[in-house]
């Protein structure tokens, strides 16, 4: 479960910019997960709420937003929101197609006090 590794790299960057922003805790956390990022929600939270104590996330509130995938079609251009994961144009059908959106994980927010 690659999840663990995942959050401890996370509260490690929280923890550093908490440190530069001379900040004592973190109340809230943002992340962003892409539907293809590899990672699955429910276990990264599970991790998280692992990990957490004894860092300056203990009490944060731990919020994901789950991205579907994106794609732009380089054959007509259209940019689709994808709820099934297929890596072609609804709406010229080509398979030649670029993923823009939904394959990674970012932090987006970190509320400190």
């Amino acid at each position: 479960m690659h999840e663990y590794s995942i959050v401890q790299a996370l509260l490690t960057q929280c923890e550093d910019i908490a440190r530069e922003n001379e900040a004592e805790s973190v109340s809230k956390i943002v992340v962003k997960i892409g539907k293809m990022s590899g990672v699955e929600p429910h276990l990264l939270e599970i991790a998280f709420n692992t990990f957490k104590e004894k860092t300056v996330c203990d009490g944060a509130d731990f919020v994901m937003n789950v991205q579907p995938l994106v794609i732009e079609c380089r054959q007509c251009a259209t940019v689709t929101e994808l709820s099934e994961i297929f890596y072609k144009c609804p709406a010229c059908e080509s398979l030649d197609v670029k993923v823009i959106d939904g394959e990674d994980m970012f932090l987006m927010t970190l509320e400190m006090e």
